[in-house]
């Protein structure tokens, strides 16, 4: 069955690409459904296709519905978040964050993506903290967690300390978001060289 919706999902995939998105979501959603968990694929598949589209509220309404059906899935409602903020609802993703860490207290992404936000768009900067510095707690080795803990201090004001923070999170993984952050901290330092390099680096990473 797997097989097939791979097939479908390659399909379905042309058809978006080629600016046919309502027949490309049909072909998806007109899948049989012979267990409980091809349900959950059919609009997992769906929701993916949207993003790759760059369908953000419509992402956000699919990831809903598959949420609904699933109240017990804790990465259907994080993707549903993660939607609701590229949808441009920084409040309707706090809440379903919010519901996520009553639901798994130990969901260490949502700790992560709720801090990040915060710190991101500036507000609550010490409640992001204490969010992310949770997240690290069950998470240690995740260098992206490193990465939002950086950011938050930056935010905070902390230069020296987001300094080293990112700077380890960043030798531990390449990444161009990380770069990004670790190249506007040297920028803030006074490292202009060494923040052009680190930028550079970033954009050979970056594949979008």
């Amino acid at each position: 069955a797997s097989d097939i919706m791979a097939a479908q999902m390659r399909r379905a995939s042309l058809l978006a690409k080629q600016g046919k998105l309502a027949q490309a979501r049909a072909l998806l959603r007109n899948q049989p459904e012979r267990r409980p968990e091809d349900a959950r694929l059919k609009l997992a598949a769906e929701a993916q296709l949207l993003r790759d589209m760059k369908a953000w509220q419509q992402a956000f309404e699919v990831y809903g519905e598959a949420a609904a059906r699933f109240p017990e899935d804790g990465d259907l409602l994080y993707d549903q978040a993660t939607m609701a903020e590229k949808a441009g609802k920084p409040d309707v993703m706090e809440q379903l964050l919010r519901r996520l860490i009553a639901l798994k207290p130990d969901y260490h992404h949502a700790y992560n993506a709720l801090g990040y936000s915060l710190a991101d768009r500036g507000v609550r900067l010490t409640e992001a903290k204490q969010l992310i510095e949770k997240a690290v707690e069950l998470a240690p080795q995740d260098a992206y967690i490193q990465d939002s803990l950086g950011w938050v201090e930056f935010r905070l004001g902390n230069t020296p300390r987001a300094l080293s923070i990112l700077q380890a999170a960043y030798s531990k993984r390449p990444d161009a978001e990380i770069a990004a952050h670790l190249g506007e901290v040297l920028w803030t330092s006074g490292q202009r060289e060494q923040a052009l390099k680190i930028w550079r680096e970033g954009l050979l990473l970056a594949n979008d």
